[in-house]
């Protein structure tokens, strides 16, 4: 007789998780003490995803200023705090190069795994996978929700020349094109030959 080689819902495997990570936290000093607490301030290389398509975010690789507070509670580990990033991206309406520095709330409550289940599975909220928490999950929700989507090089920018494609805060005021409707081309081209008879 074969044991079924199936995992029973409450004891799904997790991924597991490199401590080496710079955006793995290890919470084994806190304990399961609630109310205990940690300061952590780091710094690391921004991954992947933590952007709008082509249009903004930040680049890969990029340093992240992590200013967080890790506190325990009764079902699991409460992170808040900041994370302050380098972002770059395009004027939505120029399309000259956009660059700032964006800091963005962080809170999230990573469960025990213990405690998932009296969530329920409609919550999914991230789980503690042993005594690691991975932030980046976090950190690109908080990040891509915090970016403009939209981004501008000033408030004001008015964006290109329709004809030219001029960048319109560059090009003296009142710059205009003559342009004649095609179709009054017929009725031009017999006010000329008019003007020749005559």
């Amino acid at each position: 007789m074969f044991l079924s080689e199936t995992v029973p819902e409450n004891r799904k495997q997790h991924p597991r998780l490199d401590p080496r990570d710079p955006l793995v936290l290890d919470t084994r000093e806190l304990g399961r003490r609630p109310g205990s607490m940690r300061q952590v301030r780091l710094a690391a290389p921004a991954p992947e995803g933590l952007g709008i398509e082509d249009l903004i975010g930040v680049p890969v690789g990029a340093e992240l200023a992590l200013d967080l507070r890790l506190e325990s509670v009764m079902d699991g580990v409460l992170v808040s705090g900041t994370v302050t990033a380098p972002v770059s991206g395009e004027c939505g309406r120029c399309l000259t190069p956009v660059r700032d520095t964006l800091v963005a709330p962080v809170q999230e409550l990573f469960l025990y795994p213990e405690a998932s289940a009296d969530h329920g599975a409609e919550d999914e909220l991230p789980q503690l996978v042993g005594d690691l928490l991975d932030l980046t999950p976090v950190l690109r929700d908080t990040v891509v929700l915090a970016l403009p989507l939209n981004p501008l090089c000033q408030e004001d920018c008015q964006g290109l020349c329709a004809t030219c494609g001029e960048r319109l805060d560059d090009l003296p005021a009142g710059h205009a094109h003559d342009q004649t409707d095609a179709r009054w081309g017929a009725l031009s081209g017999l006010l000329q030959q008019t003007d020749q008879e005559t």
